[in-house]
C-alpha cells in the first residue's frame, strides 16, 4: 500500500488495521499428505515454503444493521528453491471485523476447489486472536469439491494469529482433513511475515 489510513481508518479495523500492506517471509513449514504413497497408505510431507500476502483495506460494508470493515487479501506460496512461475498454493478472500460483535472472520477461496468462512472473537486492540470452521456448520464452514470431500475431507479448520512487537506477524493453521481410509491427518502451515510495502 502506498496510501497512509486516516486515523479512523485504523480505527474502523479494529484489530486487522496492522495487517495493511504487503508482507513476506520464507520461514513457512508445510506437514501434508505425502504424494508419495499410495492413497491407502498415505505418508507425511513436510516442506519448507516462502510466500507473500497482500492485504488492501475495502473500506466499510453494511449488512443492515451489521456493519463490517475488512481487507481484501490474496496470498501466494512457493516452495522454498521454486521459481515465481511455479507456486504451490494460492487463495484469496476477506479478513472481515465486526466491532459491535467484536469478531474476527475470514472468508477465503483456493483453486483446489475448497472455500472457508472461519470466525473467532478479539477485541479492537487484540495482538492475537484464533479462527475456527468446521464442516457442516451454517455459519463458520467449510465446503469443498466432490473429490477432495471424498478423498481428502476437511472436517475443521484452525488459525491463530499473533501480532509481534517487532511489526511482524505470525500464523498457525491446522487443517483437519478426514482421508478416505477414515484416517484423520493434521495439514498444518506456520509462518512469521515481515512488511515489505
Amino acid at each position: 500500500m502506498t496510501t497512509a489510513l486516516t486515523a479512523e481508518e485504523i480505527k474502523e479495523l479494529g484489530p486487522l488495521a496492522a495487517l495493511v500492506g504487503t508482507w513476506e517471509g520464507d520461514k513457512g513449514t508445510d506437514v501434508a499428505p505425502s504424494d508419495a504413497d499410495g492413497p491407502q497408505d498415505r505418508g507425511t510431507a513436510t516442506s519448507p515454503y516462502r510466500e507473500r500476502i497482500v492485504f488492501e483495506p475495502i473500506g466499510r460494508v453494511d449488512n443492515h444493521a451489521q456493519v463490517l470493515c475488512g481487507l481484501r487479501y490474496r496470498t501466494t506460496a512457493w516452495r522454498i528453491d521454486a521459481p515465481e512461475s511455479n507456486s504451490f498454493h494460492e487463495e484469496v478472500g476477506y479478513w472481515l471485523w465486526d466491532a459491535a460483535a467484536e469478531q474476527v472472520m475470514r472468508c477465503f477461496i483456493v483453486p483446489r476447489g475448497v472455500s472457508v468462512i472461519a470466525g473467532g472473537s478479539a477485541t479492537a486492540g487484540a495482538t492475537g486472536f484464533e479462527l475456527e470452521a468446521n464442516v457442516g456448520s451454517a455459519t463458520f464452514g467449510i465446503c469443498s469439491n466432490p473429490f477432495l470431500d471424498r478423498e481428502f475431507r476437511t472436517v475443521r479448520y484452525t488459525l491463530t494469529v499473533a501480532l509481534h512487537d517487532d511489526g511482524s506477524w505470525s500464523y498457525d493453521e491446522d487443517t483437519q482433513m478426514q482421508l478416505a481410509t477414515g484416517a484423520l491427518f493434521h495439514h498444518t502451515d506456520a509462518n512469521r511475515l515481515h512488511l515489505v510495502g
